[in-house]
């Protein structure tokens, strides 16, 4: 009998899985696409820069600049720091001196 109750969950939680799978993936690849070029709308930036300059302590240049680049490339990268690759527009903007715009 134990062994039976056992065969049971095993194979429920064998079929769970085979059918979460797949839509596991397909959020994770929603979640990727959500941050190349273009993948923002103007209303979103504020809200996006927030999370970017999170834990910075130069805050207010921080906000200022990600706020500009968004605006213009309608995308910022995941985390609060790097990851850039994800985002060409925002990632090759440069100053005059040549260094990052966008932080």
């Amino acid at each position: 009998m134990a062994k039976l109750i056992a065969c049971i969950i095993f194979l429920t939680c064998l079929c769970i899985s085979v059918v979460i799978t797949p839509i596991m993936a397909k959020e994770a690849e929603y979640h990727l696409d959500s941050y190349g070029p273009g993948s923002l709308k103007s209303s979103q930036c504020p809200s996006q820069c927030i999370r970017r300059c999170g834990k910075t302590q130069y805050h207010k240049p921080c906000m200022f600049f990600c706020q500009k680049c968004c605006a213009k490339c309608l995308c910022v990268p995941p985390g609060t720091f790097g990851n850039k690759q994800v985002c060409p527009c925002y990632n090759n903007w440069k100053t005059k001196r040549g260094g990052p715009k966008c932080p």
